[in-house]
């Protein structure tokens, strides 16, 4: 049965995502103003909807009274799975993530992201990477978006060590505003590159901010300590909810 859900799940994703996109083609004329909050968010209700019914995934919330009122900051996520690209930016309200160019060149989806003015990151020379990637963060910043980021820079498996990259506290120094932490357990039911996905619970937890202004070396050790510790604990009461089913 769960390879029937995960086969089901995984082709009306595919199928919805390419009708959901293509169909939307003449949105890519609307400005972004109006673009992001109607269509990317209702693409994101779209693909875990699917996820949550199909699967038979719960899904919970903790922590959205951390979410400040107003303005541009960062928020750095536990990197899991597929489905935090969606679940985290869902819950703010004109987020931005900074993400491989190599996305943008997909078609279709590829030209949304370009028209939701994302920030890509070009592999090549760490200067000139780190000069384009903090000035359209600031830019970014400047209109009141939330700057997302993993600090690990690709998935990690449940259970594997951390590597935190040094690229979080850097974009922390560089923009100076506050860093809005997200731990969450999603791997347990949406595994890294993993096809078959299993029911359970997931739950993504909102830590509190950590403040502007901090050493570079004491923020990249709290954000790390903060995700961390809550991940652990979430992916605990995750395997315990499994293990009733």
């Amino acid at each position: 049965m769960i390879f029937i859900r995960s086969l089901l799940f995984n082709f009306l994703a595919l199928i919805a995502n390419i009708l959901f996109f293509t169909l939307l083609i003449p949105a890519l004329l609307l400005p972004y103003s109006k673009y992001m909050p109607y269509i990317g968010k209702n693409w994101m209700r779209m693909t875990l909807w699917l996820f949550r019914h199909i699967i038979g995934v719960k899904h919970e919330v903790r922590g959205r009274e951390n979410i400040p009122a107003s303005g541009g900051y960062i928020v750095a996520a536990k990197h899991q799975s597929a489905w935090e690209t969606m679940a985290v930016a869902y819950e703010f309200p004109y987020p931005t993530w900074i993400l491989k160019r190599e996305l943008m060149w997909v078609p279709v989806f590829g030209w949304h992201l370009k028209k939701t003015e994302q920030i890509p990151i070009n592999r090549g020379k760490r200067s000139k990477v780190m000069r384009d990637m903090n000035d359209c963060a600031h830019e970014r910043i400047n209109q009141g978006r939330q700057v997302m980021i993993f600090p690990e820079g690709t998935r990690r498996p449940i259970g594997a060590p951390p590597e935190y990259k040094s690229g979080i506290s850097h974009v922390y120094a560089e923009l100076n505003v506050q860093c809005i932490p997200v731990a969450h357990n999603a791997g347990l039911c949406w595994p890294k590159r993993g096809f078959i996905k299993y029911p359970g619970k997931i739950i993504m937890e909102i830590l509190p901010s950590i403040p502007a202004g901090l050493d570079k070396r004491i923020f990249f050790e709290r954000v790390q300590q903060d995700i961390e510790t809550a991940s652990n604990r979430l992916i605990l009461e995750g395997q315990h909810f499994q293990a009733t089913l």
